[in-house]
């Protein structure tokens, strides 16, 4: 986009602060931030939200590289592998979604169609360092998925684009 998306304003507070904000109101007490390493000004706002901040050292990588360098400061028994910029995430689907089984890997479901995030047994996620993608241990564990039916369209909606940005906006405002 040109400039730090998770910074832009969506209503009164920062596209990061809701995704944050979110996680906290369903319960989740342990967030560690992987920013890229140009994300200083990121790095530098999220401080006020008390959350762990780690440097993904490979700007280039993946969301898998993100998890990587954010896995070995995480201590929980399950993670979610949240993208900032799906800011429209309900708190109801993220508590949905932490009442299935520890040992199941949770995709949100919105009109049949997967979403954002997925909630990982923390044992299972570590398997990121032997495997290039998560697609990859979903695809191992098939058997251990568990699909939670939402009405949560903030589960399909990210901001790559301008475009984005702006449909966010008005989603935002109506959904106020």
């Amino acid at each position: 986009m040109g400039k730090e998306k998770l910074l832009l304003p969506l209503g009164d507070r920062p596209v990061i602060a809701h995704s944050i904000g979110a996680l906290r109101e369903a319960g989740v007490s342990e967030i560690v931030a992987v920013t890229r390493p140009e994300g200083t000004a990121l790095r530098d706002h999220i401080r006020q939200y008390q959350v762990t901040s780690v440097v993904n050292p490979d700007p280039a990588s993946d969301m898998a590289g993100s998890v990587r360098s954010g896995l070995p400061f995480i201590t929980g028994d399950t993670v979610f592998v949240f993208p900032a910029d799906y800011p429209l995430i309900s708190p109801a689907t993220l508590r949905a979604m932490l009442a299935a089984p520890d040992s199941a890997i949770v995709i949100p479901r919105c009109h049949g169609r997967r979403g954002h995030p997925v909630l990982f047994p923390y044992p299972l996620l570590k398997e990121i360092n032997t495997v290039p993608t998560l697609r990859d241990i979903i695809s191992r564990h098939q058997d251990n998925v568990r699909y939670v039916d939402v009405p949560d369209t903030g589960i399909l909606l990210d901001m790559d684009t301008p475009e984005d940005y702006l449909r966010m906006c008005a989603l935002f405002h109506i959904a106020d």
